[in-house]
């Protein structure tokens, strides 16, 4: 446990521990109704980074979980692995590098799946997705109305409005 907590607070992985305290801190916020999920979508574009399609929140979360399990995987590792010294040393910062680069691979298969689930407009309202059903009747003298024939049950042809 001891590796553990030195691979998580030691220098380079120390960055996305903090990172992943304020990815927590606003989620936390988040289910607190404090802050929006999609606060950040409008200051990047993350199709550049083959991220996109996720709200900036979600895909940048994923990063940063990613980068730090990898990171503090590594770590615990190189710590098993070889003895403190130089060799230690140097590896530290490529494993975390390394690490940031798999978990941005990571992040873009994950977020994949992901897509239908974030769209990017609001969409068509429930009222225009309903069916709509248009009454085709004549006056009747017993109620007022009476159906035609061929036009449906209930005397009605029902139609859908195309999505708009």
């Amino acid at each position: 446990m001891r590796t553990f907590v030195e691979a998580a607070t030691g220098l380079p992985t120390l960055l996305f521990t903090a990172a992943l305290v304020v990815v927590f801190c606003f989620w936390l916020l988040v289910a607190a109704g404090v802050a929006d999920s999609r606060g950040f979508d409008s200051d990047a574009d993350l199709d550049a980074l083959e991220m996109g399609g996720v709200p900036v929140a979600v895909a940048f979360s994923l990063l940063t979980v990613f980068a730090w399990l990898l990171a503090t995987g590594a770590g615990v590792l190189l710590a098993a692995v070889l003895p403190e010294g130089p060799a230690a040393g140097l590896l530290r910062p490529l494993a975390a590098c390394g690490a940031l680069l798999a978990s941005w691979r990571l992040t873009r298969l994950t977020v994949r799946p992901l897509r239908p689930l974030f769209p990017d407009g609001p969409g068509p309202s429930p009222a225009a997705r309903r069916t709509v059903r248009r009454s085709a009747t004549r006056p009747d003298r017993h109620r007022g109305c009476r159906r035609r024939k061929g036009t449906g049950p209930r005397g009605s042809s029902g139609f859908r409005l195309p999505d708009a």
